[in-house]
């Protein structure tokens, strides 16, 4: 096939800037061919080379004594004691699923599993955190079903439980939907597997699925805005097989076992070359492939189309050469592919060889440590003017109002779509909180979460990025856990655009603090910029996935509210019970406004109560972190959980509907109340008695509902706006 002439709308269609293409020609001393364009596309575009953000990532803390591997690697890898550890990344794939909802959404699963058992981990559980346009919007329907069809499409047939996530609407999602998926996984300490090559001469092999053309240049589509020709891009959006994504992991899984993996690399984004060039480039060394030796799906693939198909199901490994055919086998038991490709080579040049004709020769150190990286202009988002005031509103009205909105509902209609039990080890669900799930064999428990609140982080992106993670920080808490390490999913729009790059330079600046003074360093994450559509971006969207550790079953808080518990407010960033409604859900869906600050984030007040909480937990029956909606959401919640009605002493809407950060509702026995409020006398911690479990009826600023309808109303809001 003869390939195209390089023009300067080849080079624009493949992402480079002027100054950029110049580069690529003064580093090779000529002109590149079409498919090393291609390689160096790949390589250098925001998705994979973190061009615009890789200045501010290295100022997150990322070191603790209970990190073994930060960011880097496929995923962040965390101590759990007794030779044990816990491997955990969220990423984006934000641009495929708008494009084609379910297997946008299907191979953002696929990828993130892969990260995990890529480095010798087993998939223990899943999270997804979705946000969508306003329900009325002419795609959102469509969005919202096709995205939750591919994550449970996908996680349900691979097998492993989903038990967390979240799920928000709002107008500047209608152009540009964000699917961040998180998977954790356990392992041995001591067998964790890196990607970076060693040793020369060694066999390079791929592993699984075959290649095929969809996905080709998918990396490079992540990194633009979408216009009015995104439907040309659908054939960018790869394809997955959950079963064959099943069939991979167990066979990796025994391959590790045998001792023969030097290093191994998932292919996700840019596919071949990606994987290829990661590995060389830790290792510094070089690397020669023979592409006729790739397995292909399909006839007559040129070079450009094998090193940039994003086809799904597919590693890349260096091996010991002396176990060639014991790993061979492995993977012929498992019905999957196995080819050796290529071998490393002690040169920086990353060769690509075709039917004995040379397609690329490349210094491969320059694709990848040393692709751009910019440091781009930035304003600092402007203060938040000063809020008008809200009106009383009558309590249940407004608690009607929210539990009526998709955003507030409840999620039932997702995750009863996605398996959460599989494996047996589940010991806490989507619903409130944190997921749990039982490190099998033991008597430890692993708790999960997924938070941010985008309208906070447009209106102040530093303590935005701050709430963030001290959000997450207290649903751990809730459960009894210690926070060990967070993963972020940076979801912003055009980092060209000075404002847009000042919202994720404040979230990073609020995201470091937060988890330097909360000890969960960033272990791992994802960027992913460009998110807009004809020049209207989304809202900053920095996802935080958080891990923690429960040394003993018996020390889960996971009691429901019964009928006779007092309702008791734990902690505050101020001193009242509550206050702050800028940004509020409750301004957002009552009265159609978004103004005001953002809440203040204390983050000593934060560690305190949580610290408070944790070591109190035997007085404690249920627990809630108080956030959106604030005390009258939250105790609402905990009551329609457990069937029992509540009712809360404070009045006025401030006090009920407040988000002020830095607060748990608690739930307990009259002697445990007592007790808790002595302890918290004595480590300084406030608390304030606001009311009562029991009844079947909601009873809050001096009105009251009847719980059977109030309930009725929340589990229908979400079906009723999407299905």
């Amino acid at each position: 096939m003869q390939e195209p002439a390089i023009t300067e709308d080849l080079i624009a269609s493949h992402g480079f800037t002027p100054d950029e293409y110049a580069e690529v020609k003064n580093i090779l001393g000529r002109e590149p061919n079409y498919t090393e364009m291609g390689i160096f596309s790949a390589m250098w575009n925001e998705h994979c080379s973190y061009k615009s953000s890789k200045k501010w990532l290295r100022t997150l803390p990322t070191e603790g004594p209970q990190v073994i591997c930060g960011p880097g690697e496929n995923a962040g890898i965390v101590d759990i004691g007794d030779g044990q550890a816990v491997v955990f990344k969220m990423e984006s794939h934000n641009h495929p699923s708008y494009i084609e909802p379910y297997q946008g959404a299907a191979t953002g699963v696929g990828g993130i599993l892969r990260d995990v058992f890529t480095m010798g981990a087993r998939p223990i559980a899943s999270m997804n955190a979705l946000s969508f346009g306003e329900p009325s919007h002419h795609k959102t329907t469509q969005l919202v079903n096709g995205v939750v069809e591919g994550v449970g499409g996908y996680g349900n047939c691979f097998g492993v439980p989903c038990v967390g996530g979240e799920v928000r609407f709002h107008p500047a999602y209608n152009g540009n939907c964000l699917v961040n998926a998180f998977a954790a996984g356990l392992a041995d300490a001591d067998k964790i597997f890196y990607s970076a090559a060693s040793g020369v001469g060694m066999p390079v092999v791929y592993l699984g699925a075959k290649t095929g053309r969809d996905g080709v240049g998918g990396a490079t589509m992540a990194s633009a805005e979408f216009d009015d020709t995104i439907e040309e891009k659908r054939p960018t959006v790869q394809v997955g097989d959950p079963f064959t994504e099943k069939r991979l992991m167990e066979a990796t899984l025994e391959l590790m076992a045998t001792g023969a993996v030097i290093s191994i690399q998932d292919m996700g984004a840019a596919g071949l070359t990606c994987s290829a060039v990661e590995m060389g480039d830790k290792g510094g060394l070089g690397v020669k492939l023979n592409l006729e030796d790739v397995p292909q799906r399909e006839e007559n693939m040129t070079a450009y189309e094998m090193m940039l198909s994003e086809s799904q199901e597919r590693m890349l490994m260096v091996l010991k050469p002396e176990l060639e055919e014991e790993a061979r086998a492995v993977f012929v038991k498992w019905d999957l592919d196995f080819a050796i490709v290529g071998e490393t080579i002690e040169e920086d040049r990353f060769l690509i060889m075709h039917n004995g004709e040379m397609k690329a020769d490349l210094p491969l150190s320059k694709l990848s440590s040393t692709a751009p990286e910019y440091d781009r202009p930035w304003v600092e988002t402007p203060a938040a003017e000063a809020m008008d005031d809200v009106p009383e509103i009558d309590a249940i009205d407004a608690l009607r109002a929210l539990i009526s909105s998709p955003n507030y509902a409840g999620k039932q209609w997702v995750y009863e779509q996605y398996d959460t039990s599989v494996m047996g080890d589940s010991v806490q669900t989507p619903g409130l909180g944190a997921g749990v799930i039982r490190v099998h064999g033991t008597d430890k428990l692993l708790a999960f979460t997924s938070d941010v609140t985008p309208r906070y982080v447009k209106a102040n992106p530093v303590e935005g990025g701050k709430q963030a993670v001290a959000e997450a920080f207290r649903n751990l808490c809730s459960v009894g856990a210690k926070p060990l390490a967070t993963t972020d999913n940076m979801n912003f729009g055009n980092p060209e655009k000075p404002e847009i790059m000042g919202q994720f330079v404040g979230a990073i600046k609020g995201i470091g603090a937060a988890v330097s003074a909360l000890d969960m360093p960033i272990v791992s994450g994802n960027v992913s910029l460009y998110n807009e559509t004809d020049g209207q971006a989304i809202l900053p969207t920095p996802t935080i996935g958080a891990v923690g550790l429960i040394d003993h079953a018996d020390d889960l808080i996971a009691g429901e509210v019964r009928d006779g518990h007092v309702a008791i407010v734990i902690g505050a960033s101020q001193h009242e019970v509550g206050s702050h409604l800028g940004q509020s859900a409750l301004l957002a869906e009552v009265f159609n406004r978004e103004d005001g600050d953002a809440p203040a984030v204390d983050l000593d007040a934060e560690l305190k109560a949580g610290l408070f909480i944790r070591e109190n937990r035997e007085m404690i029956r249920a627990c809630s972190d108080l956030s959106d909606g604030g005390l009258a959401l939250a105790a609402f919640e905990m009551a329609e959980t457990a069937g029992v009605g509540v009712s809360l002493d404070p009045t006025t809407t401030a006090e009920l509907y407040g988000e002020d950060q830095g607060r748990y509702l608690v739930a307990c026995n009259f002697d445990q109340a007592e007790a808790l409020f002595i302890a918290a006398g004595q480590a300084g911690v406030p608390v304030a008695s606001v009311g009562s479990f029991g009844g079947d009826s909601v009873t809050m600023g001096g009105n009251s509902a009847d719980l059977a309808e109030l309930s009725a109303i929340y589990r229908t809001g979400f079906a009723d706006a999407v299905a």
